[in-house]
């Protein structure tokens, strides 16, 4: 007897299709709140900023309004793709001598740690910039879910079962008493009530209010609030008296920067990326490689197309060790890292039948760029171990105009203890610095570290194609080079796209510190076939095996623009707890 096919889905979950406007975020509060903003008139700013607060909020464990928010943006209107710096820079007075005093030599977490506070200038200058709701409109859905609560879902659940996330909960009575109170973590349905953060949003509603001016004059009155006024005198004092560096004048110099994206061209798609003060090159670098195969020649999860994937992501990791720096520190021939040609010279190096046993040698963009070279010696790095730290959360929108917000929130309340009173911590983010003076990144006062999150952004013939990004440390980029290569060689729909298994080297020196390096060492998701891992072996790569479903193999979020159909066609992945949600 035969069973019929119809009714079998091809998805754990379905492709969510919407004619006005989708949101696919990290948590399906925020996914909703982003709806919310958009049927009450909103545009994606709007909503995309309303879903971020959300996300800061239930996901305070991955993100905060203290923390990072690196944006990207298609402004429908003028065509062009532009990315917000929500990354924040190094006090002016950071002692480096302190951490070979106070923490070993290490960049530990905690106090030390604290860099700018830049999330909430990254979501009030999007706001002031491209939406056209007040903030007190579009920060509502976060001011209730902080006063009324939410229910504790697995994935923060799972975070605190971590036993240095445990560790830094109990250790800070500001963040114990909300997440821990008497010490006691809740359980799954438990409601969270974080009413110090409700406060802080309601402060930067009233100073909006009080403002006699325009909508964004009533904006730039609540960023200052946060980065002059009072919240700010808050922060400095606890940050100090706890032995860390911030200032007010710190504060007051801080300010994101909007600059345009960098990218390449693949197989007629424009593929977007922040700039090298984050890690998002990695992704057009990968493609660049990859584009000289005919991948879509080759099965779908073979070992074949895993093995050129893993190679080719080696390759872009070795650039990005070598290359990336804080763009206002380093000079970064980044026209040399996305030459087709020099993507070329680093097909030509790589092997289709043999994987490289560590990192390879970084290639020369040097001829390839407009910039002078800078030779500098290159040492390889040295193996060694080291643990896995915090994650972050990813959302993007579409609304019906055509305009795209992607952003990666990202340092929850174990990056750093929550300041009393202000309900969020201020960004541990210094932690993906370096104490090696010879290093791009090394530490250094108003440099940035080198961020890990880094939201895409995807056209088509200079029309938005899709907002795209993960959470995933360093494997955030993997899984989008992934993600891509089966939306765009092999034609799959957004969400087979999204939950296709997935691979991840760590052949390289991690962005945390202590920066472990383990060379060959791949893990892969236990849903490919019978005999892949056994293949890769065979290649030379160094094999281990996650579960089934791997919330470390990232959580990706994607929405396509349908030009053809007049159809948005949203995707949300099953590894954690994002969703997506259409009109």
């Amino acid at each position: 007897m035969s069973i019929d096919p119809v009714w079998v889905p091809q998805t754990t979950r379905p492709e969510v299709l919407g004619t006005k406007y989708v949101v696919s975020a990290g948590h399906y509060l925020a996914s909703a709140a982003g709806i919310r903003i958009l049927d009450a008139g909103g545009n994606a700013f709007d909503a995309g900023v309303a879903a971020a607060l959300c996300i800061n909020v239930v996901q305070a464990d991955m993100t905060n309004l203290g923390g990072v928010a690196p944006i990207a943006i298609y402004d429908a209107k003028r065509g062009v793709v532009e990315t917000i710096s929500g990354l924040g820079w190094w006090p002016e007075k950071v002692d480096i001598s302190a951490f070979g005093r106070e923490t070993g030599g290490r960049i530990t977490g905690g106090i030390l740690d604290v860099v700018m506070p830049a999330a909430a200038d990254a979501w009030l200058t999007v706001l002031e910039r491209y939406g056209t709701m007040t903030l007190a409109e579009v920060a509502a859905p976060a001011i209730e879910l902080c006063e009324d609560g939410f229910p504790l879902h697995t994935v923060m659940d799972d975070s605190f079962k971590n036993g240095h996330w445990r560790e830094q909960v109990l250790k800070w009575p500001s963040t114990r008493d909300i997440f821990a109170p008497g010490g006691e973590f809740p359980q799954v349905g438990d409601r969270i009530v974080q009413r110090d953060l409700g406060r802080t949003l309601r402060k930067l509603v009233e100073a909006e209010s009080a403002c006699e001016g325009s909508r964004e004059d009533g904006i730039r009155a609540a960023r200052d609030r946060f980065y002059t006024g009072d919240i700010a005198e808050m922060m400095v004092a606890f940050i100090q008296e706890e032995g860390g560096w911030l200032s007010m004048d710190d504060l007051a110099k801080f300010h994101v920067e909007v600059e345009p994206g960098v990218s390449i061209d693949y197989h007629g798609y424009q593929v977007y990326a922040c700039d090298t003060w984050c890690q998002g090159a990695v992704v057009p670098m990968t493609l660049n490689i990859l584009e000289g195969w005919d991948l879509s020649a080759l099965e779908p999860g073979s070992v074949e197309l895993i093995h050129l994937e893993l190679e080719a992501l080696k390759a872009a990791f070795a650039d990005r060790e070598r290359y990336f720096g804080d763009p206002h520190f380093t000079r970064v021939p980044m026209d040399g890292l996305l030459n087709k040609e020099y993507g070329g010279l680093w097909r030509d190096r790589l092997s289709a039948t043999e994987a490289q046993p560590g990192m390879p040698e970084p290639g020369d963009p040097w001829p390839f760029s407009s910039l002078t070279p800078d030779h500098r010696p290159w040492t390889p790095p040295t193996a060694k171990e080291g643990p896995s730290w915090p994650d972050t959360s990813y959302l993007c929108v579409v609304d019906a105009e055509g305009n795209a917000f992607s952003a990666t929130p990202s340092d929850g309340i174990v990056t750093g203890p929550v300041v009393p009173g202000l309900g969020f911590s201020v960004s541990g983010r210094g932690s993906q610095s370096w104490l090696d003076p010879e290093h791009p990144f090394f530490v250094t006062p108003y440099k940035r570290p080198r961020l890990t999150p880094s939201p895409g952004m995807v056209l088509k013939d200079g029309k938005l194609a899709m907002p795209y990004g993960s959470p995933g440390n360093d494997v955030q980029p993997q899984a989008m080079v992934q993600f891509l290569v089966n939306f765009i060689d092999f034609g799959m729909n957004v969400q087979a796209a999204i939950e296709a298994p997935r691979v991840a080297t760590y052949s390289f020196p991690r962005s945390t510190d202590p920066h472990p390096y383990t060379p060959g060492f791949t893990q892969i998701e236990g849903r490919f076939e019978p005999g892949v891992a056994e293949g890769l072996r065979a290649l030379g790569h160094d094999v281990y095996e996650w579960p089934d479903w791997a919330g470390t193999a990232g959580s990706i979020n994607a929405i396509y623009r349908d030009a053809k159909r007049g159809v948005l066609r949203g995707g949300a992945d099953p590894r954690r707890i994002a969703y997506a949600i259409g009109r």
